[in-house]
C-alpha cells in the first residue's frame, strides 16, 4: 500500500507538470517543484551539521557573471559600385576568421536605375570578439572610401532565465529517473504503469522543450549578432532628388493605366454602342416602311 501510494503521488506530480507545460516560457521557468527544494534542503543539512562545530572562515563566492545576449548594429556609407565588393569583403573577413567564430547569416542587395544602391549583411560573431570585429569592418570600410554613420549596441541579460530553465531541466530530470524507476520495477496495478509511462512521455517532451530553450538562449550569449548597411551616396528616400525621380519613374505606370482604362472601357460600351445603333438603324427603317405604306395608301 505504501508503495502504491508513492506510485500515485508520483504520477499525479507527472500529470500536474504536464498541466502547467501549456504556460509560457518565462512562468514555466520559475516553476520548481518543492521535491527539488528538499532535496536540495537535505543535502545542505549535513553539510550545515558537519560545520557548525567547526570555526572556519568561508571565503565570498562570487557572484557568477551576466550573462547578456548583445546586438550590434553598423551603418556605412559608400559608393553604389562599390556595395557588393564590399560586402564580399566582409563575408570573406568572416570567413577567415572560421566558422567557429564567426557565421554569415543573411546578405541582400537591392537598388533602383540612379545611382542609389543599398545592401545588408548579417552575421554571428563569437561575443568576445564581436567589437573588434566591428571596427575592423569600419576600418574596410573607411580603406575604400566610405564612412560610418551609425552604430548602435544592444543588450539582454539572459541570467535569470538561464539560470530558471536549468533548474526546470534538472527537476524534470529527477522525476523522469524516478517514473522510469516505477517502470523499471513493474510493481504496480496495469493502470499505474499505464500512468507512469504517460507521465515520462510528457516529463520528456518537457525536458526536451527546456533544452531547446537553453540552448537558444546560451547561443544567443555566446554568439553577438552583427547588421551591417550600406547604402550611397546618390539620393536616397527622403532627399531633394527623390520626389522628382519618383515622378518621372511613375510616368510610365500612369500613363499604362490610362490607357488600360480607356480599353477597359471600350471592351465594355463598345458592344453596347454597336447594340444601341443596330436598334436605332432598325426602328428607322420601321417608321420609314410605316410612312411609305401609308403614302401608298
Amino acid at each position: 500500500m505504501a508503495f502504491r501510494s508513492s506510485l500515485l503521488l508520483v504520477s499525479a506530480a507527472a500529470l500536474a507538470l504536464a498541466a502547467c507545460s501549456d504556460n509560457s516560457a518565462s512562468e514555466t521557468a520559475e516553476a520548481v517543484t518543492t521535491m527539488d527544494v528538499a532535496e536540495a534542503d537535505a543535502i545542505e543539512a549535513p553539510m550545515a551539521e558537519s560545520s557548525a562545530g567547526e570555526a572556519i572562515s568561508t571565503p565570498d563566492i562570487p557572484a557568477a557573471a551576466p550573462k547578456i545576449a548583445y546586438v550590434y548594429s553598423y551603418g556605412f556609407r559608400v559608393e553604389r559600385d562599390a556595395i557588393a565588393p564590399l560586402q564580399e569583403r566582409h563575408a570573406d573577413m568572416c570567413a577567415n576568421l572560421g566558422p567557429l567564430t564567426c557565421q554569415v547569416r543573411s546578405m541582400s542587395q537591392s537598388g533602383a536605375d540612379d545611382d542609389y544602391g543599398y545592401g545588408e549583411l548579417e552575421l554571428s560573431v563569437a561575443a568576445d570578439k564581436a567589437r573588434v570585429f566591428g571596427r575592423k569592418l569600419a576600418s574596410a570600410v573607411e580603406a575604400e572610401g566610405g564612412e560610418q554613420v551609425s552604430s548602435t549596441i544592444e543588450g539582454e541579460d539572459l541570467s535569470k532565465q538561464i539560470v530558471d530553465t536549468e533548474a526546470r531541466l534538472r527537476s524534470r530530470e529527477v522525476l523522469r529517473d524516478r517514473l522510469m524507476e516505477v517502470l523499471r520495477t513493474r510493481k504496480g496495478s496495469v493502470q499505474e504503469l499505464v500512468e507512469a509511462e504517460r507521465g515520462v512521455a510528457q516529463v520528456n517532451e518537457e525536458i526536451d522543450q527546456a533544452r531547446s530553450w537553453l540552448q537558444e538562449m546560451r547561443g544567443r550569449v555566446a554568439y553577438s549578432r552583427i547588421t551591417v548597411t550600406y547604402q550611397s551616396e546618390g539620393a536616397g528616400p527622403g532627399g531633394f532628388v527623390e520626389p522628382i525621380r519618383k515622378a518621372v519613374s511613375s510616368i510610365g505606370p500612369v500613363a499604362g493605366n490610362v490607357i488600360g482604362g480607356l480599353i477597359l472601357l471600350l471592351t465594355i460600351f463598345l458592344p453596347l454602342g454597336l447594340i444601341g445603333y443596330g436598334l436605332w438603324r432598325l426602328f428607322g427603317w420601321l417608321r420609314r416602311r410605316e410612312e411609305s405604306t401609308a403614302s401608298k395608301d
